[in-house]
């Protein structure tokens, strides 16, 4: 009887430290999933009429559509609200989010994206709305900083003492500092929800967004050589 006794008292203490988040985290994750069996749906899609055509055409135009897709079913992953709260390598989660960004969105356009990450441990949530901000701002400057022409852009990665600085940066046409947009508005929510904070400076080479916030103490560095991914 005591060991059953015990077993119970466990089980509440994992339910009521998963309930105070439990229903944002729900819903989040319901739209989530959603989400991905719709892109997974489109997929399906797409390769079974190429299946079907005679085309050449039609089955390469397709194939390209399904590539993209799949790309962006990648980046939409890597986006998802972490399911477990742990520490995990911020540089490695940061590359395969903008990996997956560059095959989505800046590869068709011609744009380079150029990674200088410094490996460190971030709790998974804090990396999660990381990968919110870098997203908008990667996303923000293929919309607006190249028009028609290709270019670059830098994010680049690293810690500071206790702090983590984060910049993405574009050789684009710099954009008007006025009027700033909802995803911006966005950015600046994650920043202060990391406990941090967000620039952008707006110049004749570019446009440069720097982000700082706080590293918790059980998050520390884990290597100082800096990674530049191909």
């Amino acid at each position: 009887m005591h060991t059953n006794h015990s077993s119970s008292n466990v089980q509440n203490d994992v339910d009521l430290r998963l309930e105070p988040t439990s229903v944002d985290h729900l819903l989040i994750q319901e739209l989530s999933h959603r989400v991905k069996n719709e892109l997974t749906s489109v997929i399906g899609l797409a390769v079974s009429i190429a299946r079907r055509s005679t085309s050449h055409e039609v089955k390469s135009a397709l194939a390209k559509v399904s590539n993209t897709l799949h790309c962006y079913a990648v980046a939409h992953r890597a986006l998802q609200m972490p399911l477990h709260y742990t520490d995990i390598d911020a540089s490695e989660y940061v590359t395969a989010l903008c990996h997956s960004l560059s095959c989505a969105r800046l590869a068709p356009q011609g744009i380079e994206l150029v990674l200088a990450l410094r490996p460190f441990k971030l709790r998974s949530e804090r990396c999660w709305k990381l990968g919110l901000i870098l997203s908008e701002l990667i996303t923000n400057s293929a919309r607006h900083a190249f028009a028609t022409r290709g270019g670059t852009i830098e994010v680049t990665l690293r810690t500071s003492g206790l702090l983590a600085e984060c910049c993405v940066k574009d050789n684009g046409s710099a954009q008007s500092p006025h009027g700033i947009g909802q995803g911006l508005k966005i950015v600046a929510a994650l920043a202060k929800e990391l406990g941090g904070a967000i620039s952008h400076e707006f110049g004749p080479e570019g446009t440069a967004s720097a982000l700082t916030f706080p590293i918790q103490n059980d998050e520390l560095a884990v290597d100082s050589k800096a990674i530049r991914p191909g």
